[in-house]
């Protein structure tokens, strides 16, 4: 049997929340109150007090560690983006402002950043007060799709691993166009569906992807170009970095591995969350779908 996965459908069927159809609020609060209740694991598991990275790093030859790799993530797209100290930075989806720190820090730009979490916000501005930059850094909650701010606020959007989020790509595509000023810059990364049809035991690894990290869906690289095209998007530009991704990918299904003895003790016990418990199962299925190449991993730059 086959399983088809179409574009812009939400096929989270197992997430925080149960019911049929999510309204847009419904989906924040999902998204929010799967990085609430994971914190702890993402904090003991992958990031450090310097990168504050709840992404998948880029390992080039020059990298050494799992640390090194979150950090060099930044550099690579701040790079390929072309930012400069005088760019005022929107960091769409921006966790706990591991990125938005990282510019202000090590480009000298504005960031604003920007997420569905109330407790992102308050970790984010504690975090940027204990590295010094508060006077260049802002955090507030917004969704991605439907901002407060002005028309052409922003020279650069900035989205790693969040415009997944939204079910309907276009949406945040409009929204970053009418906030980019005329030759800004959108900068995005994700892991992008190589097919749309999968057997069953392929659908299961899709879904637990899906479901574990609270996404509504995937779409392909071509979708995602046509897409920032269709919103007014010139210059795309894809860079390839499913190579560069891998031992990220890897690292988390290891230690999934090593930490699968205590995840079924303690969810035995009832101290996992559903959140948590769907986390832990999403990092042995998203290396399945890298693997096995239903997924690989690009970087999009365009231009307004």
């Amino acid at each position: 049997m086959l399983y088809y996965l179409e574009p812009n459908k939400d096929y989270r069927n197992d997430s925080l929340r149960h019911g049929v159809d999510f309204s847009p609020e419904d989906i924040r609060v999902d998204t929010a109150k799967h990085y609430d209740d994971c914190y702890w694991d993402y904090r003991t598991a992958w990031f450090n007090n310097e990168n504050l990275a709840l992404h998948y790093g880029y390992w080039d030859k020059n990298t050494k560690t799992h640390a090194e790799a979150l950090l060099n993530k930044n550099r690579i797209l701040a790079e390929i983006a072309d930012i400069k100290p005088e760019d005022h930075v929107l960091d769409a989806g921006c966790g706990i402002g591991g990125s938005s720190i990282w510019l202000a820090k090590h480009v000298g730009c504005r960031a604003t950043g920007i997420t569905v979490s109330a407790k992102q916000v308050e970790h984010a501005k504690r975090n940027a007060k204990r590295h010094g930059v508060s006077d260049k850094v802002d955090f507030y909650e917004a969704d991605f799709c439907k901002t407060p701010f002005p028309d052409e606020s922003f020279d650069v959007v900035w989205a790693v691993e969040s415009s997944c989020y939204a079910i309907d790509k276009r949406d945040f595509f409009r929204e970053s166009y009418r906030l980019l000023r005329k030759g800004g810059t959108l900068i995005a990364c994700d892991g992008y569906t190589t097919r749309r049809e999968f057997n069953e035991e392929e659908w299961r690894a899709v879904m637990d992807c899906l479901n574990g990290w609270a996404v509504p869906n995937l779409a392909s690289v071509e979708e995602y170009q046509a897409g920032m095209e269709e919103c007014g998007f010139r210059d795309v530009h894809i860079t390839e970095a499913t190579a560069e991704t891998m031992p990220s990918s890897r690292r988390m299904y290891r230690i999934a591995l090593w930490t699968y003895p205590m995840q079924l003790t303690m969810q035995w016990l009832g101290l996992r969350s559903k959140a948590q418990t769907a986390n832990f199962k999403v990092a042995l299925a998203q290396y399945k779908v890298f693997r096995d190449g239903l997924v690989r991993y690009c970087i999009f730059r365009a231009k307004k």
